[in-house]
């Protein structure tokens, strides 16, 4: 009875695995796709931000990565600088809302190390006037980072929270999504732009195999069990 027990448990769990293993089998083929997907958006030309009317059915599978491009006037008094750790080595994100004739885009201008982290020493990045700003249209990232969450009272940001900084500094109509500034130089070299990263992890093939392995083991164990009796007599022998 117990033999018949552990051996319906070693099937149970080699369907488990399998079960497991198709279904990152399956991510993997999906995640070529998105990243196939994602490579073709960033090398077609800029399409206009979208505007209200289509903010309900921006998704991050089809609009993440489109390059997009908007023209407004920067409201760099309500600047937001996000904490960042890039290339160019740690630092924050330069958030500023840019006021279009139709709504509010929050535009990541780019990097600025700690000691530009005051507006004042890149005030030469900072003019006024009607801009044009081209780039990577991103999906609101809510919450904060991994064990740190967003402090708006603290003006402590960890991650690039459209709606809660929209909220912290009063702002109206604004676009749900917000742009990564491409490399376009700014006056005075800050705020860097154009370190977008596009990277996604592709671990399914490692886990799938992993899922298969295991899969095989449990089978392996279930033969065991119930192998013939000649052959568990001659095993016990040795």
């Amino acid at each position: 009875m117990k033999r018949r027990l552990l051996t319906a448990l070693a099937l149970l769990f080699a369907a488990g695995f399998v079960a497991l293993g198709i279904w990152q089998v399956e991510r993997r083929a999906w995640k070529h796709e998105l990243i196939a997907a994602v490579d073709a958006r960033t090398h077609r030309p800029p399409v206009a931000a979208p505007g209200s009317a289509e903010w309900p059915g921006i998704s991050a599978s089809r609009d993440a990565y489109r390059r997009i491009s908007a023209t407004g006037r920067f409201r760099h008094d309500r600047e937001t600088l996000v904490q960042a750790v890039t290339t160019r080595g740690a630092g924050y994100w330069v958030l500023t809302p840019l006021e279009t004739p139709g709504f509010t885009l929050l535009v990541n201008r780019g990097f600025v190390p700690p000691d530009k982290r005051a507006a004042t020493t890149r005030a030469a990045g900072n003019r006024g006037g009607m801009v044009t700003v081209t780039g990577l249209l991103r999906i609101s990232e809510p919450g904060g980072a991994f064990l740190r969450a967003n402090d708006a009272a603290a003006g402590r940001w960890y991650s690039r929270d459209v709606a809660a900084i929209a909220s912290a500094r009063g702002l109206r109509r604004v676009a749900p999504y917000f742009l990564d500034a491409d490399a376009a130089p700014n006056a005075g070299g800050y705020p860097v732009g154009g370190l977008t990263v596009v990277r996604f992890r592709d671990s399914h093939l490692v886990y799938a195999l992993t899922w298969f392995a295991l899969a095989a083991l449990s089978l392996f164990f279930a033969w065991l069990l119930w192998r013939p009796a000649r052959l568990r007599s001659n095993s016990n022998a040795r």
